[in-house]
């Protein structure tokens, strides 16, 4: 009998909330739907491709509409099949069985584990109760260890938190270690590092269009490098790993500049919106969470009542994420949604707080 390895048969596949949810303040998503115009563009251009050919294996106009969007030199980005695969594709390949990569928790889950099926060995440096990252700790950390890989969310998910680009050039000069920098909700802050990644040997950043582009759908991600590495990462991904539909939509939707910077600006709104109205929520009902500052589209909330109030809102059509740390307690993450559906929330967060 096949007997499976010890890497693969305790796993368990990755659980979102699944089911019908009038309102989804789940996943971070953006809550702006493409243009009519803009969907019929990408479907005319996808009718006229060549079902029966293999994609251009270097997505070679999506990657110049993306550098021509954040304005960077084409031959640093390289793109992927999400910035999911991009993660994977970093840790299996400039990692060795056994080298050690460094996480900073609480950050994004896959992290640690893809860094588990790369067969490194984890390290993990914990945040303070602000959430936020010290850069010096980092250093010293990095240095003591001998961490071959760090990798962190700036702004971070699930904590809403940042570094600035101060804080984060520190890390990357003060170590001899790959810093995988993800910016995945960096359009919705100032502090990016995009326009210097050229200027590092030792600076990865990855970037995505399901944020604030509104195309989580199409599962499309960048990794924006200096040349040398860029090459690197196009010699060890899967040859045609971003099919056409995903390079054809993704090219189209980034020539709307203005449209996409319009759109960007509608969710910070929403998100300054939704911040106020729970800071107020938080005022009411004195105890009940506690709401951390936030650079990204979404709140983070500490919260002991937190899965009374998370089955209560799902009791109501009302998706929102729940997060459980053992050493933390649990805590509630809420994407900003649309007027509607931020108004929505918050009217059922005051219902259920005060049905006690």
């Amino acid at each position: 009998m096949y007997e499976l390895n010890d890497k693969v048969k305790n796993l368990k596949p990755y659980d979102p909330i699944c089911g019908a949810y009038k309102i989804r303040l789940d996943a971070n998503e953006s809550f702006l739907a493409l243009p009519e115009e803009i969907r019929s563009e990408i479907f005319q251009r996808m009718d006229k491709s060549s079902w029966n050919r293999y994609p251009d294996p270097t997505a070679t106009g999506v990657c110049r509409a993306f550098a021509e969007y954040y304005g960077v030199p084409q031959e640093c980005v390289a793109a992927g099949n999400g910035s999911d695969e991009l993660i994977l594709i970093l840790l299996s390949s400039f990692l060795k069985s056994g080298e050690k990569l460094l996480t900073i928790s609480p950050d994004f889950s896959m992290y640690n584990f893809y860094g588990f099926i790369a067969e490194a060995e984890n390290l993990n440096l914990a945040k303070p109760d602000t959430m936020k990252i010290d850069p010096q700790e980092v250093i010293q950390t990095i240095r003591e260890k001998n961490a071959r890989v760090v990798i962190f969310s700036n702004p971070c998910n699930p904590t809403g938190q940042g570094l600035t680009r101060q804080e984060v050039r520190k890390i990357i000069t003060s170590v001899d270690a790959l810093v995988i920098l993800d910016e995945a909700y960096m359009d919705f802050w100032s502090e990016s590092m995009i326009g210097e990644a050229s200027q590092y040997d030792n600076l990865i950043i990855l970037r995505t269009c399901s944020k604030a582009f509104g195309m989580a759908a199409i599962r499309l991600g960048f990794a924006v490098a200096n040349k040398r590495l860029i090459d690197v990462i196009r010699a060890v991904k899967s040859p045609y790993n971003v099919n056409t539909f995903t390079q054809i939509a993704g090219e189209t939707v980034l020539s709307y500049k203005d449209l996409l910077r319009k759109g960007t600006q509608q969710i910070i709104e929403s998100i300054k919106d939704l911040s106020k109205e729970i800071a107020a929520i938080a005022q009411e009902f004195p105890g009940t969470f506690t709401p951390y500052p936030t650079c990204t589209n979404f709140v983070f909330l500490h919260c002991e009542k937190a899965e009374q109030i998370f089955q209560s809102l799902l009791s109501r059509g009302i998706a929102v994420r729940l997060f459980r740390f053992a050493d933390r307690g649990n805590f509630l993450r809420i994407t900003a949604g649309s007027p509607q559906e931020n108004a929505a929330l918050c009217t059922a967060l005051r219902e259920i707080l005060k049905e006690g």
